[in-house]
């Protein structure tokens, strides 16, 4: 299937997944003075649009290297993001990702695993791996997605009080839902490849 710019966006954006970090970044900046809540957003996702474009660019060397091919790379993406969405529709106490540091956060667990988690790598890897001559397009998707990302959590705390816990929740469960569902899909393409291998075999 041939992915659009507006459909690369649209799925970065649901495994950075901006609205569903709002309590967690509510939360860990809270003890954050108000004047550098900002500074240490915008380092965050500078810090997590770097990755995820190191993954762009260096990817595809990485899996030959490793010898991974993308059936294998469509399985365990798929496999992680399934986890990440079930815990998304099931949230427990500890949110997405565990028990969070005291303090300031310096990249854990705000940039990564939050906005440039294993999802969001496997899915710039396997976006470049399916159509590398489209490259330019990947990079501008991925900073479009970084930077809605940093709007949103720019205004995270008033996001939070305007919408309330309770449709934050919802959304969160909404968009666990859909990622769910890209989760499956990405199975599904690497369980086809991986009986078409067998059978050419």
């Amino acid at each position: 299937m041939d992915i659009s710019f507006a459909s690369a966006v649209v799925i970065l954006l649901l495994v950075t997944d901006p609205i569903g970090n709002i309590p967690l970044f509510v939360s860990l900046l809270r003890h954050v003075k108000p004047a550098r809540r900002v500074r240490v957003i915008a380092r965050e996702c500078a810090i997590a649009l770097a990755v995820l474009l190191v993954f762009v660019v260096f990817g595809r060397t990485l899996l030959d290297l490793f010898g991974l091919s993308e059936r294998s790379l469509n399985l365990a993406g798929g496999m992680i993001l399934f986890l990440i969405a079930l815990r998304m529709i099931f949230r427990s106490r500890e949110g997405v990702f565990g028990d969070t540091p005291a303090g300031e956060p310096l990249i854990v667990p705000l940039a990564i695993p939050a906005i440039a988690g294993p999802a969001a790598i496997a899915t710039v890897v396997l976006l470049v791996s399916r159509a590398p001559q489209r490259l330019p397009e990947w990079l501008a998707a991925i900073t479009v997605a970084i930077a809605v990302s940093f709007v949103v959590l720019i205004f995270a705390e008033r996001i939070s009080r305007w919408l309330g816990e309770r449709v934050l929740e919802a959304f969160e469960r909404l968009m666990g839902l859909l990622l769910t569902a890209i989760a499956v899909e990405m199975l599904l393409r690497g369980i086809e490849g991986f009986v078409r291998h067998v059978q050419g075999a």
